[in-house]
């Protein structure tokens, strides 16, 4: 092997073993960044330990929502004000692109309501996309970097907080009693539908939750503003909910598929799996 083309292999395995050092540490000051902002987050929440759910507590709801709480199997448990839930997915930022791979985890708490979403995106071989997707105290933040090392999104803003806000009502489904929060209104739509209406922080959101006949929620339909090209536009939003599972005493949907109803049509955008939930975290 000539010298020249020696010295060159050798600098190149020294500047690809450099970046993927750096890439390792900035991967390890983003994880501790995110822990230490779980933990603030779980610390500033306000909890009524030992609260048990009556029946009574449903009082007033639509008989429909009653019906989804009583088969969450969350009467005689106690009131959730927290939760921790792993699950994998695989996403897509257009339509054209390929499915990515990930694994994430989310923090969520009810009394103040919010979550904190991370996530660690396959984009390409040896390529990894880290996600941060966070609402707190009526504020959203989604924060993207390639490698850990650059910022590929950090958004904010009247748009994000409405559309984290349309997020966490959307997933009630994974902490069902916060269905009775003061900040949630019902209203009936028919024996099958309800909508629930969020105001929290003076920002307001409202979708419609879909039920089968056991009482299980199968969809959710609500106007969500999303980045799109660059531009926020308020577009249709669903989720389509199934694979009801037992998790921690609570029985919710293990699977689901998240769809963009756009002019173009229906973009769908997010599939993943539930593997685990557990309640009431300190």
């Amino acid at each position: 092997m000539p010298k020249a083309l020696l010295v060159m292999l050798v600098v190149l395995a020294i500047i690809v073993f450099l970046f993927l050092t750096v890439s390792f540490i900035a991967q390890s000051l983003f994880e501790k960044k995110v822990a230490k902002e779980v933990s603030e987050f779980l610390s500033n929440n306000v909890e009524n330990p030992g609260q048990i759910i009556q029946e009574a507590d449903l009082a007033g709801l639509p008989p429909v929502v009653q019906k989804w709480l009583e088969h969450s199997q969350v009467i005689g448990k106690e009131k959730i004000t927290s939760a921790r839930s792993q699950q994998k997915a695989v996403m897509r930022m257009k339509e054209e692109n390929p499915w990515m791979p990930l694994e994430a985890e989310q923090h969520f708490t009810v009394e103040k309501p919010g979550y904190i979403w991370n996530a660690k995106v396959k984009a390409a071989p040896f390529v990894t996309l880290t996600a941060r997707d966070k609402y707190d105290d009526g504020q959203g933040n989604v924060l993207i970097k390639l490698l850990a090392l650059i910022t590929v999104a950090d958004a904010k803003g009247k748009e994000v907080d409405q559309g984290s806000m349309v997020r966490f009502l959307a997933e009630t489904v994974w902490i069902p009693t916060a269905a009775l929060s003061s900040y949630i209104t019902w209203e009936e739509v028919d024996a099958n539908t309800a909508r629930a209406t969020m105001n929290y922080r003076g920002v307001n959101a409202s979708g419609v939750f879909s039920f089968n006949d056991r009482g299980e929620v199968i969809d959710f339909v609500a106007p969500r503003y999303g980045d799109f090209d660059g531009h926020y536009s308020m577009e249709t939003w669903q989720i389509i909910l199934e694979d009801y599972k037992e998790f921690d005493g609570v029985l919710v949907p293990a699977k689901g598929e998240v769809i963009w109803k756009l002019k173009t049509g229906d973009f769908s955008w997010y599939q993943f799996e539930v593997l685990d939930i557990e309640y009431n975290i300190s």
